[in-house]
């Protein structure tokens, strides 16, 4: 007798990104307070759908352009992922996290997704962050793009 098995699906229709920029010769992580009732006052980094016909790491340039202002940038992928399961819908939500370095002169400038933004030393953005897993990204991200330059071959886009 043959056993049936149902699979969770695994979405990807999305990103998240993480910019970082130097302030006093330290790296600081810029972290966003949600305005919309879709995790209404919850500290994160920028998230956002990807749009037909695009790639994710263009979904993330977009993204940062829509919810900052921001258009200097040097964008990687920094392969690791958001990922969420959804007990409601019964799918697993999961999201490439791209890592932007910012131009020093690059000012914020919210849009309607948000309410503040912070830029935090990465332990103060790790104890910020309030969606479990973004810790771990955040750690993942301090290694191997804070403490050293990330390898050439993860950069995405220019």
């Amino acid at each position: 007798m043959s056993e049936e098995y149902f699979e969770v699906p695994i979405r990807c229709t999305g990103i998240a990104t993480v910019l970082l920029k130097k302030i006093e010769n330290e790296y600081k992580v810029l972290l966003f307070k949600r305005a919309t009732s879709i995790l209404k006052d919850v500290w994160c980094y920028i998230g956002g759908s990807i749009e037909k016909g695009e790639k994710a790491w263009e979904a993330a340039i977009r993204e940062i352009k829509e919810e900052t202002g921001i258009t200097l940038l040097e964008l990687y992928t920094s392969n690791k992922f958001d990922q969420i399961y959804s007990p409601k819908e019964n799918y697993i939500y999961v999201a490439p996290v791209f890592v932007g370095y910012i131009d020093e002169q690059q000012d914020v400038k919210l849009n309607y997704e948000h309410s503040d933004y912070q830029w935090l030393s990465i332990d103060e953005a790790i104890e910020t962050v309030s969606l479990p897993g973004n810790d771990e990204v955040l750690m993942s991200i301090e290694k191997h793009f804070v403490m050293r330059k990330p390898p050439e071959f993860l950069r995405v886009g220019n």
